[in-house]
Order: structure tokens, then C-alpha cells, then sequence
């Protein structure tokens, strides 16, 4: 980057730390993954200059050509990869895309059922600190309070009193597969439109390794920079006789001109998971994130639903006397990187939850396999369980090194 070490040495060396904090430190985010260099030479690249309002062969700026071309080819292959009708590729974020499919087919004061956000919902479905609970009148569901696994008879009876003009499946911190089928029969019963968020588990979703929401849903949304290792951005997916209205909602609707250099990180991102290699690396991402599950139960930490089916695990470590927010804290000295998180059998505090949540995704990038994950959850106990001394805590962050220089942060 040497026009810009040039033009902004400040920004450069901030450019530069971060790399190396990336590289020397244990990323387990479970929204986060490591991208490979040719998804962020494609956010780079020159498509970043170009205005480019409206869709292929309909823009409103002279110049599209390429682009035209690229949109193009990003949108067959989201088709390919997920069995779709319809994608729409320019959503600049998640959230954008569950506000366009909110605004397509609804109106304001319409009703919406989403999963409850302590119980591993999102903001976007509806929670207060959100805009959309301004826009919608929402109503939650959420887990069973002894298997924490979706109650869906509650759902189902809750559907049939409120009346929902849509239902929102899919979570931020659920480590469950959803049965997309059932509330899509629910959702069928009262005449409701289905919307499912996979903005999680898309990379599992595309690889095969978990059910696809996609034959049961009217609309799908996503992000590509989680476990589809992509860059920032959303996607929506739709069956065809939505396709008008969801491109409308987008574009001139909730958007201005797409950001095409995302665009091009989406199409790189799409063509990378329809390879067999991509399908290995979701399957270990799942592996790895059972194996973390297995070793943090024997140390005695409670898993919330009791494991997981997917990327994530979220375990409560209150019965070590911590808070999450202190937990995250102590691991980020040692480098490794979680984020705290509430569990369903609290309140609703995200300041000062009880839980943690990790994702598998980054590691298994870096090619770790189970014997690492396993590790690293002995790690997280050790540097938990001696949070004040020091001694310990050193010994902890040089096993850490040596793991990252094991396996650099190189993608897959």
C-alpha cells in the first residue's frame, strides 16, 4: 500500500496494526471469518468509483457496462449457489436488506413475528433499540426455558392469536438448526409471509452442511462476511413473484447507487463456496465449534441448549463467577477474541450478560482442525479460571502465539 503510506501515514500504520492484530490473535467472533486476499483486492479495486444507480441494463449513469456485467454474474451465482428464483445483490448490509424486505410487502403498523433477541434473535427483527420496532408493530417468540431450543408450539399458538402479516426465522446466537419447514406451515396457516435471516449460516447453508431455508421461505436475507467468508454486504433472496417489488424496495426504495467493488467481493465470494474446498472448510467449521462445545461442558461450563449444529457456541459463565463483559475482557488480554452475550434465562442487559459467545469460522480458515479448537477451549479456562494471576495469564498468551504461528491468518 505504498500510495497510501504515502498519501496518510496515520491511517497506513493504523492499516498495518490491525493486520498484525488479526494475524497474532485468536479470532473467534462468530459474525466475523477471514476472508481470503482476492475477496479484499475485489473491495478494493476500481468498481469502488463507479455510480451505478438502478440494476443491469437499467441504470441511470452512463458507464455501466462492466458493471452491468459483474452485477450480473454476481446474481447467477447466488442463484447457483443457494437453489434461488430471485437474488438481489445490493444491499450494503443485513440490516438494510431485512428493512427492504419489510418495506416491500408490508406496510407501517403492519404485524411482525420474530424471535425474541435474548433468546437469539437480532436487533433488525423488530427489538426496541431498533427502528423497525417503530415501523412494525412487533411480537416475539422464543426457546423453551428448559431445552432452550425453539418452542415451536408456542410459536405456532402465538401465530394463531397475533396474526402476523410475516414471520421472522433465524438468529444471531442460536447454535440450533431451525425447522424452516414447520413455521413455514405455520406461517402458511394464517396466511403470513416467511422471511428467514441466515445471515449466520449462509457458508453452511450454500455448502450443504445444515438444511437450506430457501425452498420454504418467501424471502431469504444474508450476509456474506461471516460463514460465507466473504466482504461486507447483504443479499436477498426471492421466489420470482416477488422479484419487482424486492428490486424496487432496494432500488429506488432504501438505496441509492450499489456499492459495485462489493458487488465484486459478492461475485468472488459466490464463485469461491461453489468450490469442493469450500464445502471441506464448512464442514470442519462445524466439527471445530462441536469440538470447543465438548471440551468447555467437561470444564463445567453450561452451553446453552446443551451444544451446538452449527458455527457457534454460546456458554454461560456465571457459575465461574464471571460476567460475560469481564470474560471477554480477560480473553482479549490473553488474544483470544470473543464477544459477551445474554442467554435466554436472563434479562435483557447486554452491558453485563452472563454469556459468551464463540464462532469456529476464522480458525478453521487458518486450517485448525479439532485438536486445535479443543485446545484453545482448554485455553479460554485456563486464562478464565486464573484471571488474576499473571503468570498464568503469560503462559496462556504464548500458547496463543505459538498457535497463531502454527497457523497463520492466511484464509483458505
Amino acid at each position: 500500500m505504498s500510495f497510501l503510506k504515502n498519501d496518510d501515514p496515520e491511517v497506513y500504520a493504523l492499516i498495518e496494526s490491525e493486520t498484525h492484530r488479526l494475524g497474532e490473535t485468536l479470532d473467534l467472533i462468530a459474525a466475523e471469518s477471514l476472508p481470503p486476499h482476492s475477496i479484499l483486492e475485489a473491495q478494493g479495486s476500481s468498481f469502488a468509483i463507479k455510480a451505478a444507480e438502478g440494476y443491469p441494463g437499467r441504470r441511470f449513469h452512463a458507464g455501466c457496462v462492466h458493471g452491468d456485467t459483474l452485477e450480473s454474474l454476481a446474481i447467477d451465482r447466488a442463484k447457483r449457489l443457494f437453489g434461488a428464483e430471485h437474488a438481489n445483490v445490493q444491499p450494503h448490509s443485513g440490516v438494510s436488506a431485512n428493512l427492504a424486505v419489510y418495506f416491500s410487502v408490508l406496510k407501517p403498523g403492519d404485524r411482525v413475528l420474530a424471535m425474541k433477541l435474548s433468546h437469539g434473535g437480532h436487533l433488525s427483527h423488530g427489538d426496541r433499540a431498533s427502528m423497525t420496532s417503530r415501523c412494525f408493530e412487533f411480537r416475539h417468540y422464543g426457546v423453551n426455558p428448559e431445552t432452550e431450543r425453539i418452542d415451536y408450539e408456542a410459536l405456532e399458538t402465538m401465530a394463531l392469536e397475533f396474526k402476523p402479516r410475516m414471520i421472522v426465522a433465524g438468529a444471531s446466537s442460536y447454535p440450533r438448526l431451525i425447522d424452516y419447514e414447520r413455521i413455514a406451515d405455520i406461517a402458511r396457516k394464517i396466511g403470513a409471509y416467511l422471511l428467514v435471516d441466515m445471515a449466520h449460516i449462509a457458508g453452511l447453508v450454500a455448502a450443504g452442511v445444515i438444511p437450506s431455508p430457501v425452498p420454504h421461505s418467501d424471502f431469504v436475507t444474508f450476509t456474506t462476511y461471516k460463514t460465507l467468508m466473504g466482504g461486507r454486504g447483504g443479499v436477498i433472496l426471492c421466489k420470482e413473484e416477488f422479484a419487482k417489488k424486492i428490486d424496487q424496495s432496494i432500488f429506488p426504495g432504501c438505496q441509492g447507487t450499489p456499492a459495485l467493488n462489493m458487488v465484486a467481493a459478492k461475485a468472488v465470494c459466490f464463485g469461491r463456496a461453489l468450490k469442493p474446498e469450500f464445502v471441506r472448510l464448512q464442514r470442519q467449521i462445524v466439527d471445530n465449534a462441536v469440538a470447543m462445545a465438548r471440551r468447555l461442558a467437561g470444564f463445567g461450563y453450561r452451553l446453552v441448549t446443551g451444544g451446538t449444529d452449527n458455527h457457534l457456541v454460546l456458554f454461560e459463565v456465571t457459575g465461574k463467577g464471571l460476567t460475560g463483559d469481564v470474560a471477554e475482557a480477560v480473553l482479549e488480554a490473553v488474544g483470544i477474541v470473543v464477544n459477551r452475550n445474554v442467554v435466554p434465562r436472563e434479562g435483557e442487559d447486554p452491558l453485563r450478560p452472563s454469556g459468551v459467545r464463540l464462532g469456529a469460522t476464522a480458525i478453521s480458515a487458518r486450517g485448525m482442525g479439532e485438536e486445535e479448537a479443543g485446545q484453545i477451549a482448554g485455553l479460554i479456562d485456563t486464562a478464565l479460571a486464573n484471571r488474576d494471576d499473571s503468570v498464568v495469564l503469560k503462559r496462556v498468551a504464548e500458547s496463543v502465539s505459538e498457535l497463531c504461528r502454527r497457523f497463520p491468518a492466511k484464509g483458505f
